[in-house]
């Protein structure tokens, strides 16, 4: 009986379907018939006007290209376009003002052929006016016997343009090597005539390839020790001028001596209030001088270690100090955008150098002008006279912040480290010698010894050996974090070389103190014992 009864009010999945279909085709009515009707005729439309050029490129349109071409050239090289055009025309002028010889006036023809067996030298004989034109003839016979070459008329310069085939055909075969290197003795031994015509065809003329620097090879550099003793970041390092101790400071407002043979500690010295970010040891008297981030500079007197003398004047944290190495002056740069130069005896402060716009981050002196040289965060540096207390000259060649600075020991020389790269400078103006990239990290100590070894310590633990001459780098360190706190890392705030140049020391960021030195042992041959006459271009 159930049966009989659920049977008709079964429905299967097809019957519904259907009858939904059908429901929906009863709902629509003519006015959406028609909507329907409209939306798809506009599809239609839309689809055949656009799909037949569908990615298709607009059609160039020359004038636009004209006046956009001419508001690039004039927006970009303005400054310099008429003076192009004036240099352009006084060289076509000069091409146009031939003798009387190439043209169609009285003269001598120039020859048209030349015996097999005549040298291709400049001799007197060549031209009657003198040699520049007896060159000009023979750089027109040897186009003319070149395969496919071309030479104007005889006798007749048509047009410019012709000039202008014959010295692109002397620049692709590079015939001025023929002459100016072979030639050389005959066309010194000829008279000059006074025009100008030769040096404009020299002038346009390729230049040659620079001459690339041989790089000399150093040994590489090896850690050997690793001293413990901050508690905090060890910020500046400086070695004594009799090569037995060094001294350091940290954040931990401490500066420690260290026994530079056994790397034992030797005195700790406690003055300051906030981290020692600077520390020199003067060369010419008994004195250790400190800079930190309470704006205090100190002198310690190392026969009493105590402070004797303070140097206030600072607005900011003090970042980095240099002595003179001739005079009784210190030099100091702080985070107030300000170098200041002091009497040692007097605490009395002699000039106040300002003119950079952000914090003076390093600072170095030397004996000849310019006496002193700083590195400022506002990316430019600094050449500044001592006897007049103003600035020299300012070097704008970096892009980012100048943190490092370093003179080198025997060269007139100096070079400079920020985040986009480490460059060397000529005294006595700040000329630019060349850019040292690679070292992608920001740079916060530079040192260089007499044998040439560059050194560069990155903020992220990286030091990069460079041989100073050829910029080329010889050698990579990373340096390891050593365990001890639990914010222990990497990083490279500062170094020094000893006096011998043969042990670097450098002060790091996870608060210790590594010593690194030479192998020894590196440019011997272990089979045979000899030494390897080995450098980076030979084996």
């Amino acid at each position: 009986m159930s049966t009989d009864v659920s049977a008709p009010n079964a429905e299967t999945p097809q019957s519904l379907s259907e009858s939904s279909a059908q429901q929906q085709h009863e709902v629509e009515t003519p006015q959406q018939k028609q909507l329907l009707n409209l939306v798809f005729r506009s599809m239609k439309r839309t689809h055949d006007f656009f799909f037949h050029d569908y990615a298709t490129p607009p059609e160039p349109d020359t004038k636009a290209d004209e006046l956009w071409r001419a508001v690039k050239v004039r927006t970009e090289y303005g400054s310099v376009l008429k003076q192009v055009q004036e240099a352009k025309r006084r060289k076509e002028d000069e091409l146009l003002n031939l003798p009387k010889n190439m043209t169609n006036g009285p003269g001598p023809a120039p020859p048209t052929a030349a015996p097999p067996s005549a040298p291709l030298a400049i001799s007197e004989s060549a031209s009657a006016d003198g040699p520049v034109y007896g060159f000009f003839y023979t750089i027109l016979f040897l186009i003319a016997c070149l395969p496919g070459g071309y030479i104007p008329s005889v006798g007749v310069v048509a047009s410019l343009q012709e000039v202008h085939i014959v010295l692109a055909l002397l620049t692709c075969f590079r015939i001025d090597e023929l002459f100016l290197n072979r030639g050389s003795k005959e066309l010194s031994t000829l008279p000059s005539t006074g025009r100008t015509e030769d040096s404009t065809m020299r002038a346009m003329l390729p230049a040659r390839a620079p001459v690339m620097v041989k790089p000399k090879w150093h040994a590489p550099w090896k850690l050997y020790r690793v001293i413990s003793g901050h508690t905090g970041w060890v910020r500046c390092v400086d070695v004594e001028p009799g090569n037995e101790w060094f001294a350091t400071g940290g954040a931990d407002r401490i500066v420690k001596i260290w026994d530079l043979a056994s790397g034992k500690l030797r005195l700790s010295l406690t003055g300051h209030v906030s981290a020692v970010r600077a520390c020199k040891v003067s060369h010419r008297h008994p004195f250790l001088f400190t800079g930190g981030e309470d704006k205090q500079v100190k002198c310690w007197d190392l026969e009493y270690n105590k402070v004797i003398r303070h140097y206030h004047g600072h607005l900011s944290a003090v970042q980095d100090l240099s002595i003179h190495p001739t005079l009784d002056i210190l030099v100091t740069c702080a985070r107030d955008a300000t170098a200041r130069v002091w009497d040692i005896r007097t605490k009395a402060q002699i000039h106040c150098f300002t003119g950079h716009t952000n914090t003076v981050a390093s600072v170095v002196t030397q004996a000849t002008d310019p006496q002193v040289i700083t590195g400022s965060h506002d990316t430019t540096i600094r050449l500044w006279d001592l006897a007049a207390g103003r600035s020299i000259a300012t070097l704008t060649h970096h892009k980012k912040s100048v943190r490092a600075l370093t003179l080198h020991p025997s060269l007139y020389m100096f070079a400079s480290g920020g985040a986009d790269n480490i460059k060397q400078w000529k005294c006595p103006e700040g000329e630019f010698i060349q850019n040292l990239s690679g070292h992608n990290a920001i740079v916060n100590s530079l040192v260089c010894n007499e044998d040439g070894v560059l050194v560069s310590g990155g903020d992220n633990g990286t030091m990069y050996f460079w041989d100073w001459k050829s910029g080329f780098c010889f050698q990579k360190e990373q340096s390891k974090a050593q365990p001890g706190s639990i914010d222990s890392e990497a990083g490279v705030f500062a170094m020094a070389f000893d006096q011998s140049g043969s042990r670097l020391i450098t002060a790091e960021a996870d608060k210790t103190i590594k010593m690194y030195k030479e192998d020894e042992t590196a440019n011997i041959v272990p089979e045979t014992g000899e030494k390897a006459h080995r450098s980076l271009g030979t084996s």
